[in-house]
């Protein structure tokens, strides 16, 4: 399934490498995507400061993000290793990561999942032809069943601790880098961190308290901006739609009006993925935007949850408008210009289709 999103290659290379690991990563997302598009509907309709505010119906956003989105993943990633039963244990390892989690764990579940079918076909090599006859369902129902038990609870014991270490050294160089005034280097932290689905760990348990206190001050804080900037990812899905595979560019549109009208990031995350190398797009419209932040004086008075641009003008101060919009605008150039370079204008994915 992976080799839908990176081509295949014989090269052995580093850069081919990367390009195939970002390819199973996207494998285990893109096949789910109408998921992701569905709960940035919800979302953007339903939830407090939606279009459409509901409580009844923005009480599926939180167990969609949390449960739903991951365990799809764990399973779709356990699917690519060892089919059907490695789907099965996939998410039901999943359901260990994703318990008592603070955050979705996207990225811990694109790990676990695959782990655990591995774990299963492991177990099914050494008990094929070793089974009598009629017992074969018995054994491997229960073999499947102890190795999604054992998963879950290394999952819950092992992985997401271990998620919650590297969450936190992110959140540390964001830190780090506001301390010391090099504001527009935390997007070489900040996209990175995103790509790999810990957008929301960044932003509310390190960006959000610091904006806060700044914007108690000031009454206003860029903070607030450096990771929900929706600029670098429309930039990014809109190099795709006119320069990306051909096969892809049906489902950019959806993905453009969830990602910047709805503030789902999450559903450009897997374009990303698919050609790592358009980390260095998200890098530069984050950091354009955050130096076009600063210069013009913007700010936000609170963090606008999802990210969208309808969030960004309600949470925008009376007249500070240009420097948001502005802010947002170059993001977006700036990626789009990246990317489209890094897709070479259409040219290299023309030469991948016909291989």
């Amino acid at each position: 399934m992976s080799e839908l999103y990176a081509p295949p290659t014989r090269d052995t290379g580093l850069k081919a490498q990367v390009q195939r690991f970002g390819g199973y990563l996207s494998g285990m997302v893109m096949p789910n995507i109408a998921a992701f598009i569905a709960w940035g509907l919800i979302t953007a309709l339903f939830f407090e400061n939606g279009w459409l505010p509901n409580e009844r119906f923005a009480a599926l956003i939180d167990p969609m993000s949390h449960v739903l989105l991951p365990v799809l993943i764990g399973y779709t990633g356990g699917r690519m290793v060892h089919g059907q039963r490695g789907a099965v244990v996939g998410a039901v390892a999943t359901m260990g990561l994703v318990v008592g989690a603070e955050s979705p764990m996207f990225f811990g579940a694109m790990l676990v999942g695959p782990l655990a079918g591995y774990a299963l076909k492991l177990v099914d090599g050494l008990t094929t032809d070793r089974i009598r006859s009629g017992f074969e369902m018995l054994v491997e129902n229960f073999s499947a069943g102890i190795v999604g038990g054992l998963m879950a609870l290394a999952g819950a014991l092992v992985v997401g601790p271990v998620m919650r270490v590297f969450t936190d050294a992110a959140g540390d160089g964001v830190r780090f880098l506001i301390e010391h005034h090099l504001l527009p280097f935390a997007a070489v932290l900040i996209e990175p961190a995103k790509v790999l689905f810990l957008n929301n760990a960044v932003n509310h348990g390190v960006l959000g308290p610091l904006g806060i206190a700044d914007s108690s001050d000031h009454g206003r804080s860029v903070l607030f901006m450096l990771e929900t900037n929706p600029g670098p990812g429309l930039g990014i899905l809109l190099a795709y739609l006119l320069f990306g595979p051909r096969s892809l560019r049906p489902s950019v549109p959806a993905a453009m009006a969830i990602q910047f009208l709805g503030g789902i990031h999450e559903i450009y995350f897997p374009y990303v993925l698919m050609k790592p190398s358009m980390v260095l797009a998200a890098i530069s419209g984050g950091a354009a935007g955050i130096v076009t932040f600063m210069a013009t004086g913007a700010g936000l008075v609170a963090t606008p949850s999802p990210g969208s641009i309808f969030a960004y003008l309600a949470e925008t101060p009376r007249g500070g408008y240009f420097g948001v919009l502005a802010g947002v605008a170059v993001a977006a150039a700036v990626s789009f210009v990246i990317g489209s370079l890094l897709l070479g204008f259409g040219r290299l994915t023309r030469g991948e289709e016909e291989l």
